[in-house]
């Protein structure tokens, strides 16, 4: 398989920070995306992206073809550019292709590499780990330059991870790198992973002004590690057994965010970090269900920043109750009866009162029919009278002549 028609090379590999051992401040942000952080996982997205060649090399002719060897670079989402190897000689890199960092029982590459202990001595033993200076001393080359220390050692990983060897007419420079390094490698266990670990957990709190928000537990592998929290005035860290503020916390400790009862709603950070050995042989993976890419690994040792945060939001306190005494607000007063004013919502029915209460005297006047009913009453009565009178004389008339 020749490759040097093809403008991406063949196998790529990460490198931790361009420059670990010398900026460590930079490779901060790239271990928060890789997921050393208690941040948001971007398995979307990737870890980063395959982004061109760190380096490009020389041919080399191998059994499986001629191939030019090359160091290429990984860019994470936070802009940060990894130095990498490939240790997948059978599977073509993809521009721009997205990784994540994966463990190496994960390893997806072709072949029957799977344990990479003879690898990790040689990034530990080789360029750019080892200066070329060093590592032509090592060999036991004069005058190696960069390109050649660079591409007899991606040589002699593909020869541990896909039976590469070299053949035919190859760089004498670059074969004796490969043969020292063929040579010499040992087993190695397995150091890409960090040495420090650190998590915050739950990821967010909120509560209400007046209280202490979450019961946020820190975990890590450090002795202790500083705490900062990014908070408005009055609010502080708290122990959440004490009740004392603190600026530290240790493995297991559980804390909490206090926040005066007359704050303002707001939110606060609580961040931590801690500072960690990254060793060559962090191993990136193409995304699953993405068309297949190298596989790579990271190139150098160095010091990194891991780095947890969480997140607390508040409301205002709620309102107080009432004081009895006080008056209700007018959304507070009892609801008023259905029962409408007369005046507004039915006739009045009543006849009217009199507008003189002295011509009222005795009772209301009487008139019309009610007058000639009570005249014929009268004539009635006075006839019934005088028919009694009469029929009494009569009687009395009888008996006195009897």
């Amino acid at each position: 398989m020749n490759l040097n028609q093809t403008p991406l090379p063949k196998s790529p590999t990460r490198r931790l920070a361009r420059g670990l051992t010398t900026v460590a401040g930079a490779t901060t942000a790239a271990f928060v995306a890789l997921g050393f952080a208690a941040g948001p996982a971007l398995a979307d997205e990737g870890d980063g992206h395959y982004a061109g060649n760190e380096l490009n090399g020389l041919d080399v002719s191998t059994n499986k073809g001629d191939v030019t060897a090359s160091l290429f670079n990984l860019k994470l989402n936070d802009g940060t550019v990894l130095q990498t190897y490939c240790i997948d000689f059978d599977t073509e890199i993809r521009g721009n292709a997205s990784y994540e960092q994966d463990t190496w029982s994960n390893y997806p590459g072709k072949g029957d590499f799977a344990e990479p202990a003879k690898v990790h001595w040689i990034l530990q033993n080789s360029y750019p780990t080892v200066g070329t200076e060093t590592l032509a001393e090592e060999a036991g080359v004069d005058g190696l330059s960069d390109k050649e220390a660079m591409s007899g050692t991606q040589a002699a990983i593909w020869h541990f991870s896909n039976d590469v060897e070299l053949d035919g007419d190859n760089d004498p420079e670059v074969a004796k790198v490969y043969e020292y390094l063929t040579d010499s490698a040992e087993e190695m266990p397995q150091t890409g992973e960090p040495d420090q670990s650190l998590s915050i957990d739950p990821e967010a709190a909120e509560g209400e002004a007046g209280s202490t928000i979450g019961e946020f537990t820190l975990s890590t592998s450090a002795d202790s590690v500083p705490l900062n929290l990014d908070a408005p005035e009055g609010v502080e860290l708290v122990d959440l057994e004490s009740g004392d503020p603190i600026d530290s916390a240790s493995d297991g400790d559980q804390f909490g965010v206090q926040v005066p009862e007359d704050a303002d709603e707001g939110n606060a950070t609580v961040s931590a970090s801690v500072s960690t050995d990254v060793h060559a042989g962090l191993l990136f993976k193409g995304l699953e269900g993405k068309k297949p890419t190298q596989t790579l690994i990271t190139a150098e040792t160095g010091e990194a920043t891991v780095e947890a945060d969480a997140g607390v939001a508040w409301s205002e306190a709620g309102e107080p109750e009432p004081e009895p005494s006080e008056e209700p607000e007018p959304s507070e007063e009892p609801e008023p009866t259905e029962e409408p004013e007369p005046d507004e919502t039915e006739p009045d029915e009543k006849p009217a009162p009199p507008e003189d209460d002295e011509e009222n005297e005795g009772g209301l006047p009487v008139t019309g029919a009610a007058l000639t009913g009570l005249i014929i009453a009268a004539v009635v009565a006075l006839a019934g009278g005088a028919a009694a009178m009469y029929l009494s004389r009569k009687r009395r008339t009888a008996t006195l002549e009897g």
